[in-house]
């Protein structure tokens, strides 16, 4: 039975801060796939790198109104693993922009009490880029506000053979491989599994994304393009996941409330 949506502040026009909402109304960790930013900039005949760099704008945005909200964990999905198949150019791009956005934002996020952490393979990105991250990791260490967690160069596939494979490094027998002790080497074995997974840009799928995390996601698409992502659409995201019973494959207490032989016995005077 869904329960009814709980009424969330609306978002100031003034852009103050919205009140704080009750704990047990706002999920842990939200997980996003950032979607729609080439669409966003061919609407404007404009080239797809204006939409990605009016999504790194976004991602700030929503970094802060999730924090503002009380979400311990955010993780964006900024490049995939199978991204590397783009036009080189775009590629470049993306590279470069993700250089400026670190030097243009850090210190702003970490101000902000934003930890940042990247997850991914990092093997195929440069030294330049590897260096820039691992500052960006350095600086915000301490901070608990937020933890945000970008993926780049990240697929859910990858990251259980990556688990695989470094549990067999370090020696663990068959018999003692369970959910747990892969989990431990996760890129994500730091944090809580998803609770919401949102995607923008309305296509529905999880184009492998935390495919081990999200067995238990509430799942959360929107029309709305990534540039344009922010304030009034986590208010939005939050307003639903608000309404929907987690169950976690048990019954739902509405169920659990009738009688166990009630059902076979209407079944049954029906069939009469």
């Amino acid at each position: 039975m869904r329960r009814a949506p709980v009424k969330l502040p609306t978002p100031h026009p003034s852009g103050a801060k919205p009140p704080q909402l009750a704990k047990d109304q706002v999920p842990r960790h939200v997980a996003i796939v950032m979607d729609g930013n080439g669409r966003w900039a061919r609407k404007r005949y404009m080239p797809r790198f204006f939409g990605h760099k009016q999504g790194v704008d976004a991602l700030v945005r929503t970094v802060l109104a999730c924090a503002d909200r009380g979400v311990e964990y955010l993780t964006v999905f900024a490049f995939s693993s199978e991204n590397w198949k783009r036009p080189s150019e775009e590629v470049s791009g993306l590279m470069g922009l993700v250089l400026v956005a670190v030097s243009k934002y850090l210190a702003k996020l970490a101000g902000d009490g934003v930890r940042v952490r990247i997850v991914g393979d990092r093997a195929q990105v440069s030294d330049k880029l590897r260096e820039a991250w691992q500052h960006a990791e350095d600086s915000t260490r301490h901070n608990t506000r937020i933890n945000l967690s970008v993926a780049f160069n990240y697929g859910g596939r990858w990251d259980i053979v990556q688990a695989c494979r470094q549990a067999m490094a370090a020696g663990l027998r068959a018999e003692d491989l369970d959910e747990a002790a892969l989990n431990s080497y996760l890129a994500l074995s730091y944090a809580p599994d998803p609770d919401l997974f949102i995607r923008t840009g309305g296509e529905v799928r999880i184009s492998n994304f935390l495919l081990w995390q999200a067995a238990y996601a509430e799942l959360y698409v929107t029309d709305t393009l990534w540039p344009d992502f922010g304030e009034t659409a986590i208010h939005d995201a939050l307003s639903d996941f608000s309404s929907r019973e987690r169950k976690f494959g048990a019954i739902s207490e509405s169920l659990e409330r009738v009688p166990a032989h009630a059902g076979i016995v209407q079944h049954a005077t029906r069939a009469e």
